[in-house]
């Protein structure tokens, strides 16, 4: 989770109201009402809620595709439907909708292209963002063939080709088994890390648990209670002592100490492993001799994600120090390759060529000159006419006679 929070809210709801009207413009059904969210800067939020409970429109009013009812909604402090809020955003809905005949490499490319990015960016990026998810191995086949989990993790990448400041993440682990979801979820601890605002909605309980710092529970459209994990889990009445196993002496001991305090001893038991942990560690002793068409091994995080403000703001002095003439434009294009020298013509070959051209301005040869020329014999309009009435009256001139 990320450590470093500041207090700038990147998304702000105040009374947001969505109602879904009928033909004749009847209330149908209130989807979310009055709702209050402030998601601040670098956390993961989590939205909780059954379906139906309004999550889907709150995401939708968030990313500027449905308007709300009443309320307002600003992201980044600006309206969602503004195209420069727009660029700053990355989304993976719950279904992936890819294109099916595209393989991951062209359907890269063809967001990035959305993003006005030049083409050596492009490829640079689609490359570490293959990696990063795992799919190097299967960038040139269609996207049709990939199973549910690999479409995740190319919906993923897509998702990040413009190294977005708010991710919104819908399901994003549905679909995928264990070992990949696992992947997932530390891939978002590490972006929020580096300083990336995500919105994750999920029914996955555990996966909130796992990577959230605050979570919201709606239900019927209303946000019914929200805080950070730690102030929602932790049972204050309640005191929890781990150590080392004990044995039944040690125990009955601890039994009786508490006892004299009139503290009731609800049960002293050895803790269990969660069933996801085991399941990581049966799976990755086995990925040693074994490996399944869909688990496959993740990469680092996409370089282009890391870069911390520092960093950029190192580089970009390293550049205005470098001056001018050191920078190079980024291009669609490779730079010209210097021409090479000609040599000088040879007269010899241009007289051969003027002699050549001479020859073919000469007259024909005498067969082809002296061949007749078909004669086309023309009528005038006179005669067309006459033509036409003799052909009318059977051409004979019987009538004259």
């Amino acid at each position: 989770m990320s450590a470093d929070k500041n207090n700038d809210d990147v998304v702000r709801t105040t009374g947001l109201t969505k109602v879904f009207r009928d033909f004749w413009l009847r209330e149908k059904v209130t989807a979310v009402q009055s709702l209050d969210l402030n998601i601040r800067s670098g956390e993961v939020y989590g939205l909780l809620g059954p379906n139906g409970s309004g999550k889907s429109t709150t995401l939708k009013m968030i990313l500027g595709l449905l308007y709300p009812t009443r309320g307002r909604v600003t992201v980044f402090g600006a309206s969602p439907s503004d195209v420069r809020t727009k660029a700053r955003i990355g989304f993976l809905p719950e279904e992936s909708y890819l294109y099916p005949f595209l393989d991951a490499n062209e359907t890269l490319d063809y967001y990035g292209r959305l993003f006005g990015q030049p083409r050596k960016e492009r490829k640079r990026r689609i490359g570490m963002l293959l990696d990063m998810v795992g799919l190097t191995g299967s960038a040139y086949r269609r996207i049709g063939e990939y199973s549910k989990g690999m479409q995740r993790r190319i919906g993923m990448a897509q998702a990040l080709i413009n190294d977005p400041d708010l991710l919104i993440l819908d399901e994003p682990t549905s679909g995928m088994d264990p070992l990949a979801a696992r992947q997932f979820k530390d891939l978002i601890t590490e972006l929020s890390r580096r300083g990336k605002t995500l919105i994750l909605s999920s029914h996955l309980l555990a996966d909130t648990e796992d990577v959230c710092d605050r979570v919201g529970i709606l239900f019927a459209g209303q946000l019914r209670t929200e805080g950070t994990l730690e102030d929602l889990l932790s049972q204050a009445s309640l005191t929890q002592i781990v150590t080392e196993r004990l044995d039944d002496a040690t125990r009955d001991a601890v039994r009786r100490v508490l006892a004299k305090s009139d503290t009731q001893v609800i049960s002293i038991e050895s803790p269990k492993d969660k069933l996801e942990a085991l399941f990581l560690r049966i799976v990755r002793q086995a990925q040693t001799r074994y490996r399944t068409a869909d688990s496959v091994k993740t990469g680092e995080v996409a370089q282009f994600l890391r870069a911390s403000p520092e960093e950029t703001g190192r580089k970009v002095i390293e550049e205005l120090l470098a001056g001018p003439e050191t920078v190079t434009p980024v291009t669609d294009k490779p730079p010209p390759s210097p021409l090479p020298s000609q040599p000088k013509p040879d007269s010899g070959v241009i007289a051969e060529l003027m002699s050549e051209a001479e020859e073919a301005k000469s007259p024909l040869p005498q067969s082809e000159a002296t061949r007749p020329t078909p004669k086309i014999e023309r009528r005038t309009d006179e005669a067309v006419d006459r033509s036409v009435i003799d052909e009318l009256t059977h051409g004979d001139g019987s009538e004259d006679r």
